[in-house]
């Protein structure tokens, strides 16, 4: 923005509130000649604090960032045409309108152009800029489109107009929703507007709640990451144009803690964050009839209320494209696996104390169907203190805006760091789905971006991925290289009585199933039970709690004599050739030998090789 002449109504420099970082940006670029039209996206539509009032995003640029600098600006959008939103007088404004009605898009172009001439100093901002100018190829673009779309690429090298302080700003949520052609263009420069950063929530919930005590109030800024603005402010405002009042709410949940421990203060704290929400929310929300989290610690209490509300407000603005993950176990729960969980437990180790330059970019578990990958790394999740979303079926839900979306959830992810991003089945959302042509390489793009976040060196330490497949060689081999997936960590079926006892152990005490088998006779019968997956294991403990169930009622214990009437009585599914043919896959992609079974680590890659040739011979067959 080009530095206004003071004037006695000018406002000086130095009152100036400080600007976004994203803004400060913008007017550094436009100051440096670097360019004069511009492309602002990703939080486009959140809501930027200027002392101590909220403004969107068009108001904010031609309120704060613009009006001192521009002596006309104008709003084009595809639903409401033109707006001059300052400068000039009501007549004047009056017969811009005039002179514009029934012009159509380029006649407006054409009418915008030649003021800009005209009368230098002008801003345009075009909100929702996809609709006028959609990503798609140039022969599919209606002729007002093309009309549009040459204008604007022929101002943003046009000198002239430069050099007489003209500016556009193209306001999108997502890249892709622009034509490829204008964001190729060297004079057009596009500028990511992040979300809030922690400083940014606390100034948010310090306007928002002003009442709020500030060891709350910081304790809030550092959970709501990944959150913007607007969403902070459903959350603890304090009056609203809609619903119950913060006295209001404090009063119910007061009503319904009634006789309950730190009851006024719990109220209190609760009912600062439950902004928005309905009697009936808050109601479910504070059940005091439902075991809450350390209830006599009121923070402890309104961290899982904030958890859950981040939960879906995140899940809503992702259209269901992610699903938070909470384990409810940690590695102590896992059986046998000892390596692994040594592996893991030191990967969660650097995570929590904050060694970002070792801690790994992405994990990939592999091993056969039932080996307890997922189990474990829910396990590890937990253990590492680390939040986790699962990306959803992302190649059959984004038809149309895929690109978008994706882009969304990459951004909200990012923000919410440190964070595990999870895909189950990797091998079905990164593996070959032929030549990409049948989506219009939607697809290829798709992966592309991932492969592009997952390298981002500024992800290391704080969005960790994590791929679990059965079927590593159908996944890319980029996919897998170092500086993506750095630890490929192998999950074999138990080798001996004693893992699987180790393994049936943790999992009736994961149900609470009372037994008494002593260890020795349990190791017995589980040495019996050689190529059981750990599914396998879990179905014949479950099997035997139901024996126990029907023979002794509640009370039941699982004896000896019962375990092995399970054991006897199941019948485990066998795919012999491809279970083998899993394992191999496992073993010829482990990252380190010591984290294989003993009778895998002395084999040559020659030999692995050899194994897997053969067995691929044997499953075409």
């Amino acid at each position: 923005m080009s530095e206004p002449t003071p004037t006695p109504t000018s406002s000086p420099v130095l009152t100036r509130p400080p600007l976004p970082a994203w803004a400060d940006t913008l007017r550094q670029k436009y100051l440096a000649g670097e360019a004069s039209v511009f492309v602002l996206y990703r939080n486009v539509f959140d809501r930027i604090l200027v002392g101590d009032k909220p403004h969107g995003m068009v108001a904010f640029l031609a309120d704060v960032l613009l009006k001192d600098n521009k002596q006309h600006i104008y709003e084009l959008s595809a639903d409401r045409g033109v707006r001059v939103l300052h400068g000039g007088t009501t007549e004047e404004k009056a017969e811009i309108y005039r002179h514009l009605e029934g012009k159509g898009l380029a006649g407006i172009f054409d009418a915008l152009e030649r003021r800009m001439r005209d009368k230098p100093s002008n801003a345009l901002l075009i909100p929702y800029a996809g609709a006028l100018f959609p990503a798609t190829e140039t022969q599919f673009l209606s002729l007002e489109e093309r009309g549009a779309y040459t204008a604007l690429h022929r101002w943003s090298l046009d000198d002239e107009l430069s050099a007489q302080d003209n500016v556009v700003i193209l306001i999108t949520e997502s890249l892709a929703e622009i034509n490829p052609g204008l964001l190729a263009n060297p004079r057009v420069a596009a500028i990511e507007v992040a979300m809030p950063d922690r400083a940014a929530r606390e100034a948010a919930i310090r306007h928002y709640a002003p009442r709020m005590p500030p060891e709350q109030r910081q304790l809030l800024s550092d959970q709501t990451a990944g959150l913007r603005v607007i969403q902070l402010a459903s959350i603890v405002a304090s009056e609203g144009p809609q619903g119950l009042s913060e006295a209001q709410r404090n009063q119910l949940i007061g009503n319904l803690l009634a006789g309950t421990p730190n009851a006024a203060e719990r109220a209190t704290k609760l009912a600062a964050i439950t902004a928005g929400m309905t009697p009936d929310e808050i109601r479910q929300l504070v059940d005091p009839t439902r075991s809450l989290p350390d209830a006599a610690n009121p923070f402890d209490e309104m961290s899982e209320v904030v958890r859950k509300r981040k939960r879906e407000l995140i899940e809503k603005e992702c259209s269901g494209l992610i699903e938070f993950i909470e384990p409810r176990h940690g590695l102590e729960a896992v059986g046998g696996n000892e390596h692994i969980k040594t592996e893991l437990l030191e990967i969660a180790r650097l995570i929590r104390g904050g060694e970002r330059a070792r801690a790994p970019m992405g994990l990939l578990a592999v091993g056969p169907m039932g080996a307890g990958k997922t189990f474990v790394i829910k396990a590890f999740l937990k253990e590492a203190g680390l939040s986790g979303v699962a990306l959803k079926n992302f190649r059959s839900k984004w038809v149309g805006s895929t690109e978008a979306n994706l882009e969304r959830v990459l951004s909200t992810v990012k923000a919410m760091g440190p964070i595990a991003l999870v895909i189950d089945e990797g091998d079905r959302s990164f593996g070959n789905q032929g030549d990409g042509d049948g989506d219009g390489g939607t697809g290829s793009r798709v992966i592309a971006r991932l492969k592009e976040f997952m390298s981002d060196p500024e992800n290391r330490g704080q969005v960790l991925f994590i791929l679990m497949t059965n079927r590593p060689d159908k996944l890319d081999t980029d996919i897998k290289r170092p500086g993506r997936l750095d630890r490929k960590i192998p999950f074999f079926y138990a080798e001996s009585g004693a893992e699987r006892a180790a393994i049936v152990t943790a999992i009736l005490r994961r149900y609470g199933v009372k037994t008494d088998i002593a260890p020795a006779a349990l190791e017995t019968i589980c040495a019996t039970l050689d190529g059981y997956s750990n599914a396998d294991l879990e179905a014949v403990a479950l099997l035997a709690a139901e024996f126990a169930q029907r023979d002794d009622g509640e009370s039941s214990t699982v004896g000896e004599a019962l375990f092995a009437r399970a054991v006897e009585d199941f019948l485990p599914p066998r795919e012999i050739t491809m279970l083998r043919y899993m394992e191999m896959l496992a073993v010829f992609e482990t990252s380190r030998r010591s984290l294989l079974p003993e009778r895998f680590r002395s084999l040559t890659p020659q030999q692995v090789q050899e194994q897997l040739a053969e067995l691929r011979s044997a499953l075409r067959r």
